[in-house]
């Protein structure tokens, strides 16, 4: 809702797609993008306490290897990786795929490099597909 119905919402979006065309409009930028950084804090926050009390204990290594699956679900889910494009329903769509994939090699006890690899290649499928989507719009 607020990316879409709000005025810092559409802030958001703009300042993602091109920083100095969103100064030149008008938009506090460093307002936006402390509001950014304060939302990523904040969530990062939360899904630290979910993870503390999923593994009930402290573990400095609990988030290891979770930014690939991240950067994965958000491109997959069909935010632009140049900024500016992309819903929060595609990002959900994204992670519940990426979840898919990664139960499914847990499940067939696919060796953890292997994991790495085939996320890396779902990844790249998703950036090349994002690139070629883009010139075909030009």
């Amino acid at each position: 809702f607020i990316t879409s119905k709000t005025t810092i919402g559409r802030h958001f979006y703009v300042v993602g797609g091109n920083i100095e065309a969103a100064r030149l409009s008008g938009v506090n930028t460093r307002r936006i993008m402390f509001l950014a950084y304060l939302n990523m804090a904040i969530l990062t926050s939360i899904s630290a306490m979910i993870m503390l009390a999923r593994f009930t204990a402290a573990n400095a290594d609990a988030g290891k290897n979770f930014e690939m699956d991240a950067i994965s679900a958000c491109v997959v889910g069909g935010v632009s990786a140049s900024g500016g494009a992309g819903t929060v329903l595609g990002m959900v769509i994204g992670a519940t795929l990426i979840g898919v994939i990664n139960l499914g090699m847990s499940l067939i006890s696919l060796d953890a490099n292997y994991q790495r690899v085939i996320k890396g290649f779902v990844l790249l499928a998703a950036v090349v597909f994002d690139i070629l989507s883009k010139k075909r719009e030009k």
